[in-house]
């Protein structure tokens, strides 16, 4: 099953990487791009933010704190000092993304591809990774410092990272 995953995951990479993912022509308001800093310190808490589609894009400070981003695309993103704590990001994409000193704190990653993403002095406590696809020196570097249980699934952080 995890052997499945994984191959999922990286053809899914490939495909992204190869053709981005791009709001021309789309038309939705989901999408979200942009190389300056217009999402710097906004607040998104609490909000449906079902399959929005951030690319390419710098947010630094953003608080996305208890927000629905089941099916969310973070794609060659930087999140510095981003407030992710509570979010359900289930299905969720992160091709590229740089977590950095953000809260994932008490957050689910239920079944999310993170492939080639990196998490840099991030707090999961309580976090949620069942099932997420994670490059396995990132996952390493988690379960250093996993602690916790989920309020919402009741799933440990270092279980759901299958920590040793």
């Amino acid at each position: 099953m995890k052997y499945q995953q994984v191959v999922v995951g990286l053809v899914l990479a490939i495909v992204l990487f190869l053709f981005p993912l791009s709001a021309e022509g789309v038309g939705s308001s989901s999408i979200r791009r942009s190389t300056d800093d217009a999402f710097n310190g906004k607040d998104f808490s609490g909000q449906s933010l079902i399959g929005s589609e951030y690319i390419n894009v710098k947010l630094k400070d953003v608080n996305f704190s208890n927000a629905d981003l089941r099916g969310g695309v973070f794609n060659s993103s930087m999140l510095e000092g981003v407030n992710l704590h509570g979010v359900n990001f289930t299905e969720g994409i992160a091709y590229l993304a740089a977590f950095q000193g953000s809260d994932l704190s008490d957050a689910i990653f239920t079944d999310a591809m993170m492939l080639r993403s990196t998490f840099d002095d991030v707090d999961i406590t309580g976090a949620d990774f069942t099932n997420a696809v994670l490059d396995r020196l990132e996952v390493k570097k988690l379960c250093d410092k996993a602690s916790g249980v989920n309020s919402k699934t009741g799933v440990s952080t270092r279980e759901s990272l299958e920590c040793p």
